[in-house]
């Protein structure tokens, strides 16, 4: 039998109109008031999609403030320019919204007046669960948590590429520098990266493998990467990057210390922004359609009120392999 408003009302001793004003998300309530009634119709299984959704006018674009660096911005710019495409064309207005774990995230979604929430990029977990008892309609685009409607990339399809790309270019110690594994984005990138290696008989060697300490200080710490990789007993002929800013800042490391590219080291990068075909020699990368991850992260946060099922719906979009000379001998 499906679990209805009676039913979260005796669940948490609160009455039935009062249930009803939190799912809704109306005011008059407490915070406290609206996570006890959320959790609880979570808790039961309740379907959310029984609550009739007012028509969204307005949707926040929330963006975590790490991702404000420079060589994130290349990335998000593009799907924000996306999103904003969608919403101008639905007649929606879209705001911009960056935040941490430290600020008051609920404060400035209720500041906004905002219907819907699209998450762009890694957002911590409490973070995601605070946004998910607004039981507003909410989409996750670049990530993937359990739950929640996303659109992504297929990072993990574009590691491997990158990764085949190298080896069949006749590399034999193939390096990775990459940011924090605690992103999905990141973490996918590497499993292609360790996939095609293990599929072409290679020995991941962890000794090939970097995390960047501070990708604010991007320059900097490409450097001691660099300085770790090329001091090895047995150094890499090619880097696999995690993302194209940092690719760039591995090619104008190479240009500093003489080392011949792709001679000497074949580069390839992730995301194909803009400045990859602009660097010398143009830079090889994985590249994404950020214009339309950003148009079809709106269009499923519209389409959710259509939707019956309570099984999350995860959308994901092909990348492809873009060769430049950076990694390429001919």
């Amino acid at each position: 039998m499906a679990v209805n408003i009676r039913d979260i009302a005796r669940q948490t001793g609160l009455s039935v109109g009062t249930v009803s004003r939190a799912l809704k998300n109306q005011e008059g309530l407490t915070e406290t008031t609206r996570v006890r009634v959320s959790e609880a119709a979570h808790a039961l299984g309740y379907d959310f999609s029984r609550l009739k959704q007012a028509r969204i006018k307005r949707v926040v674009f929330l963006l975590h403030r790490q991702h404000e660096s420079e060589s994130a911005s290349h990335f998000f710019l593009p799907v924000l320019q996306g999103a904003e495409a969608a919403c101008r064309a639905a007649r929606i207005a879209l705001s911009l919204v960056t935040s941490s774990p430290s600020e008051p995230v609920l404060e400035q979604i209720r500041l906004h007046q905002a219907d819907a929430i699209v998450c762009a990029g890694y957002f911590e977990p409490e973070i995601l669960t605070a946004l998910r008892h607004t039981n507003k309609p909410m989409v996750l685009l670049d990530a993937i948590e359990s739950g929640f409607d996303s659109v992504t990339p297929d990072h993990h399809l574009g590691g491997w590429l990158a990764t085949r790309h190298l080896i069949q270019s006749g590399r034999q110690r193939i390096a990775m520098i990459s940011g924090s594994l605690a992103h999905f984005s990141i973490a996918q990138r590497a499993r292609g990266f360790r996939q095609a290696l293990f599929e072409n008989k290679m020995l991941a060697d962890p000794a090939l493998e970097i995390c960047l300490d501070n990708v604010q200080a991007l320059t900097i710490s490409v450097a001691a990467a660099m300085d770790t990789l090329m001091h090895l007993p047995k150094p890499p002929d090619a880097v696999f990057c995690y993302n194209d800013s940092t690719a760039i800042a591995v090619v104008n490391y190479c240009q500093t210390h003489g080392i011949k590219v792709p001679h000497q080291l074949a580069i390839i990068g992730f995301d194909d922004i803009t400045a990859a075909a602009q660097a010398t020699p143009p830079l090889s990368s994985i590249g994404i359609d950020k214009h339309a991850l950003g148009t079809a992260g709106i269009e499923l946060l519209l389409n959710q009120s259509m939707q019956k099922s309570m099984q999350a719906t995860k959308n994901i979009h092909p990348v492809t392999l873009i060769v430049r000379e950076s990694s390429c001998d001919d």
